[in-house]
């Protein structure tokens, strides 16, 4: 059975910093990637990395302040969040693909990850 789950959301005030986890179970991930959705907006590409974490991609809004690893020995996925705005909060979801077969190959498009989390709820607010 194929799951992931995120953890570490939590309500940071602005400049702050979170760490956000996702475990995953079930089958082996190749891209791994994290998504966001604010309310009554579009869930959007936050982040994704490589199989062998050699490729990484960031969103535009998230560049510079946001870092993807990945430990494959424990099937973990992680999102370290730094200088935190409002504009940041929504619940992040973990997505991942296992059909690729690429070390190297990643997305930022929703529709390469057949696999998601339930989400974790980030709130940035003073």
């Amino acid at each position: 059975q194929v799951q992931l789950v995120e953890s570490g959301g939590g309500l940071v005030q602005p400049g702050g910093s979170l760490k956000l986890s996702c475990t995953a179970s079930g089958r082996t991930f190749y891209a791994m990637g994290w998504f966001r959705q604010a309310p009554g907006m579009e869930r959007e590409f936050v982040a994704v990395t490589s199989r062998s974490s050699a490729v990484t991609y960031y969103g535009d809004s998230v560049k510079g302040r946001f870092t993807i690893s990945r430990d494959n020995a424990k099937s973990m996925l992680y999102l370290q969040m730094n200088n935190l705005e409002p504009e940041d909060t929504a619940i992040y979801y973990c997505a991942a693909e296992a059909n690729s077969g690429s070390i190297r190959w990643v997305t930022s498009q929703k529709g390469g990850y057949r696999y998601w989390g339930q989400g974790t709820q980030v709130t940035v607010s003073s």
